[in-house]
């Protein structure tokens, strides 16, 4: 049966004890569980050892027990508990992208790079910065131009931070100065611009112009921040008036089609005249040489006919007039002969008379007559004179 049912005597507990007296029975055979108590009591006199205290006081052997000051020992407990937990509160972790800025009671003290960092807690306070993130701001606005108009203008800026110090501690705000000074930047950039440049060709000059002063502007502040791009991301009129500037636009494009026509034009028909110029200025240049070359040849045919006819004048004479008869005849089909002494004038179809002879190759050339073909005519011709003159003198 069990050891604590009724009617059971033997007083056996798990713990082993003979009895179960806890009203200050002194038996020998009291061993039950530990108390609570006294562990608490063993503990707080090995701190009080530790940290320097007494820890005990002693009663006389009847039934008194000895009590610890524990006070004191709690006391330095509660410490020790609070010290660890106020070092642990002073462990972080600084990420790669990060750097820390570390302030001891309020003050500057010391930049921390990545890694594992401590500081004292309460005293120490950081402060940590991303200084490889591209941050983006935007900005819009209606601005006035030089020549007096007005432009809605938006922009976007981008930017890192390069000086974690600078930018925890010497402006209240970078951000905040950061949309101030992208503000005044722009407007003076675009108030020293016509607006034909701010809404055509010239917005990339602008965006740089911005930069340049933007980032002059950061580097004043000492605000640690690093321009990285600024992008004109529109740049138009005013809503109320953009359907007369579209116009205004529309037509400057007609203007720089019909530009872009005429150049075109200009440098297709220009080197198409300097080309018939050129062959103009070859052609006469070819003729030049072409006359020259043939008096300078008809002169030098005409001193050898000379030296010839001093020679022989009536060869020459006959050669002369059989090449002068054979340039006539050849590009005349028909030739009227005067008969000498007579009044009828003799007519001589060569057309036909050199149908008889082989026809050239090329039928649409002239007919031409060679000395010994001329001869032939010739004699012909001499012949049929000599038969009319003949019957005309046997009819008389």
């Amino acid at each position: 049966m069990a050891w604590n049912e009724p009617g059971n005597n033997d007083n056996k507990d798990p713990w082993g004890s003979g009895n179960n007296n806890r009203g200050g029975n002194k038996g020998g055979g009291d061993q039950g569980p530990p108390d609570l108590d006294e562990a608490l009591r063993k503990l707080q006199d090995k701190l009080s050892g530790i940290f320097g205290g007494s820890g005990k006081r002693s009663t006389g052997n009847g039934g008194g027990s000895s009590t610890p000051s524990g006070g004191a020992g709690l006391f330095w407990i509660i410490a020790l508990i609070a010290i660890v937990i106020w070092a642990g509160m002073g462990v972080y972790t600084v990420d790669q992208q990060e750097r820390g800025v570390v302030l001891r009671l309020g003050k500057y003290n010391d930049t921390v790079g990545p890694g594992l960092q401590w500081n004292p807690p309460l005293i120490d306070l950081v402060e940590k910065v991303n200084v490889t993130r591209v941050r983006t701001r935007d900005h819009r606005a209606l601005m006035l131009t030089k020549d007096e108009n007005i432009v809605d203008v938006e922009m976007t800026v981008q930017y890192v931070i390069t000086d974690a110090k600078g930018f925890v501690l010497t402006v209240r705000d970078p951000e905040a100065s950061l949309s101030n000074a992208a503000e005044s930047a722009l407007r003076h950039v675009v108030g020293s611009t016509n607006m034909h440049s701010i809404l055509t060709q010239g917005r990339e000059q602008l965006s740089i112009q911005v930069q340049e002063r933007l980032q002059g502007y950061m580097a004043d502040y000492g605000t640690g921040l690093r321009i990285s791009k600024v992008n004109i991301k529109e740049a138009k009129a005013p809503n109320q008036v953009q359907d007369a500037f579209d116009d205004v636009i529309k037509a400057r494009e007609d203007e720089q089609r019909v530009k872009n026509e005429a150049e075109s034009y200009a440098n297709g028909i220009i080197p198409e005249a300097r080309g018939q110029a050129q062959r103009v200025l070859e052609e006469a240049s070819a003729y030049k040489e072409q006359v020259v070359a043939r008096s300078e040849g008809d002169a030098k045919r005409f001193t050898a006919l000379l030296t010839e006819y001093e020679k022989a004048p009536d060869v020459t004479r006959e050669r002369l007039y059989l090449d002068t008869m054979q340039e006539v005849l050849a590009a005349n089909p028909k030739v009227l002969v005067d008969v000498e002494g007579g009044n009828n004038m003799m007519y001589l179809p060569l057309d036909k008379i050199m149908q008889n002879r082989p026809v050239s190759a090329d039928a649409n050339s002239p007919v031409r007559l060679d000395s010994q073909s001329l001869r032939e005519v010739t004699d012909q011709v001499v012949d049929e004179l000599r038969i009319r003159q003949s019957t005309r003198r046997e009819g008389r």
